[in-house]
């Protein structure tokens, strides 16, 4: 089967308010299903223009140990990361200084990006994303160093 772009972000923007729903909802101890008002989107992000035909998209949980400083890495394709516990301060190469993302809260990395900076924000409790890189199939998904080095 062949996923559009269009078919990727509608799953993503499905999977973004529905983990936001969860997380809200466990938050202030609601039912699973409670009627809520209508939310602001979760994230909004251009997309790099290119097919995604031969592309596929590997989602996995990556924990932040109190304390940890992940390597400067890079990644094939594009990453949409959201964060599912604690906070987390990352640095993309061409998106400014460092920031703290929270509970909630989703970053992009454009293709050819180094992520500069990954790192847990407290010393003292964990933290864990959700990372969805998308790729050309068979591509190695992280690199450590610099893209293009």
């Amino acid at each position: 089967m062949m996923m559009t772009r269009r078919d990727a972000v509608a799953a993503f923007a499905l999977l973004a308010d529905v983990l936001a729903t969860h997380t809200a909802d466990a938050a202030q101890g609601a039912p699973a299903g409670a009627a809520a008002p209508p939310r602001p989107p979760v994230f909004k992000q251009d997309l790099p223009n290119l097919s995604l035909d031969g592309w596929e998209v590997t989602v996995s949980h990556v924990d932040y140990p109190p304390g940890r400083v992940g390597p400067v890495h890079h990644h094939a394709g594009f990453v949409l990361a959201y964060v599912l516990e604690g906070r987390i301060i990352t640095k993309v190469s061409g998106q400014g200084d460092e920031k703290v993302y929270n509970t909630g809260e989703m970053f992009y990395e454009q293709p050819g990006a180094t992520h500069e900076v990954s790192k847990n924000a407290s010393q003292t409790e964990p933290a864990k994303l959700l990372a969805m890189i998308f790729a050309k199939k068979g591509a190695t998904l992280t690199t450590p160093g610099r893209a293009g080095s």
